[in-house]
């Protein structure tokens, strides 16, 4: 049974894959169809603080309903299902309120999927390799960015070419919307393959309250109160996206395409090298080393935005050290009757930060201009990296 749950790792990463083709046609261009649409810097801060946290809110309520239903798959379904429904709101937008409504059901799918799939990985797999599975999950995952944003990109450089207004680009941006459909709707169908490794036991209450939280191991309450003090400065990747459209570095919109291919790219190639080593050295280390490469990230940008290409790099290095490691090292804290509820409110700390952290960004760079949310952002990246060393 063990060997036959395994496949999930693969299932859930193909069902990822597909999702984020799709979802990567569309990303690196909200923030240049927002601003298309009549919003700013400030408008992008509302829209992806209160998409990401009003979403995010799901995660934990997502894994504490599949811990008392005893199922994961029927959730993670739903949770893909909704993200393309989020798209086709993109489709019809005809003012950024649009774009806020496609965003909010978009992220509340996440939210929905999130906890139960990725408890659906940790059962499938034996603790000694949990640290890889994550990692194989990640970097499949990033390989559908990597072929969404190439795809984006090829669509919007050869069928509207930008001539320095975009308004010009609505239609364009539009049909990469719409064809990114296509692959959303594959990624549901493949995870409705998977095996259901929920014990089917439905449990009495749902395992959420306060309570639950002061009756986790010390070492998981703390990593918990870590990762939200770090994800306060882990604002938006829109606004690294704007502020390369900004007239001193004046990229254009198939090249700030290329420039998040890049961070992907990278993403990619670490995320599984990264897995691998966490569970050989632990996870701890990893993670430590990639909140440190956040922060230098940022501040790369706010002192050095002519570096923005180098940046993304290091922001790779970030992201694949530390998204699939966290997740196994969270899992791995977590009781194992309560592991979906847990890995639940990991996300939803990360969301909850979401909100201020991009109103924040938003309200310092209206008022102390684009290098301030990435001060902030790298000192908050430095602080949790610290955290982390002298307290876990």
């Amino acid at each position: 049974m063990e060997k036959k749950k395994s496949i999930n790792v693969w299932i859930t990463g193909l069902t990822s894959l597909f999702t984020d083709i799709s979802s990567e046609m569309v990303y690196p261009i909200i923030s240049l169809y927002i601003k298309a649409l009549g919003g700013g810097a400030a408008v992008l801060g509302l829209i992806e603080g209160l998409a990401e946290s009003t979403a995010s809110l799901l995660k934990v309520f997502s894994g504490a309903i599949a811990d008392k239903v005893g199922k994961r798959k029927p959730l993670a379904i739903s949770g893909y299902s909704l993200s393309a429904i989020g798209k086709f709101l993109f489709y019809l937008a005809r003012n950024w309120a649009w774009v806020l409504a496609g965003r909010v059901v978009d992220r509340i799918g996440k939210g929905t999927r999130t906890a139960p799939r990725d408890a659906l990985i940790a059962e499938s797999i034996d603790t000694s390799r949990r640290g890889r599975a994550f990692g194989l999950h990640r970097s499949m995952d990033t390989a559908g960015a990597v072929i969404g944003i190439l795809a984006a990109y090829f669509i919007l450089r050869y069928l509207n070419p930008y001539k320095g207004d975009l308004s010009a680009m609505i239609p364009s941006f539009r049909t990469i919307i719409l064809l990114s459909l296509i692959p959303a709707l594959i990624g549901v169908v493949i995870l409705f393959f998977a095996v259901e490794t929920g014990t089917g036991k439905k449990q009495r209450k749902l395992p959420l309250h306060w309570k639950a939280f002061k009756t986790f191991d010390v070492k998981l309450q703390t990593v918990l109160i870590i990762a939200f003090v770090f994800t306060l400065g882990n604002s938006s990747n829109q606004f690294i996206l704007l502020r390369a459209v900004e007239p001193d570095l004046g990229f254009n919109p198939a090249n700030v395409i290329l420039l998040y291919l890049l961070y992907n790219i990278v993403y990619m190639m670490v995320s599984y090298p990264s897995g691998r080593l966490s569970d050989s050295v632990g996870r701890k280390p990893l993670i430590v080393v990639g909140f440190l490469t956040y922060g230098i990230t940022y501040f790369i940008i706010a002192l050095w935005p002519w570096l923005i290409w180098l940046a993304m790099v290091v922001y790779g290095l970030y992201s694949g050290m530390t998204e699939g490691v966290m997740k196994a090292f969270i899992s791995e804290l977590s009781p194992q009757d309560k592991r979906a509820t847990v890995l639940g409110l990991y996300a939803t700390i990360e969301g909850i930060g979401l909100l201020p952290a991009s109103l924040i960004a938003g309200w310092l760079w209206a008022s102390f201009g684009h290098s301030a949310p990435f001060f902030f952002g790298g000192a908050t990246g430095v602080l949790a990296s610290l955290l982390l060393l002298v307290f876990i």
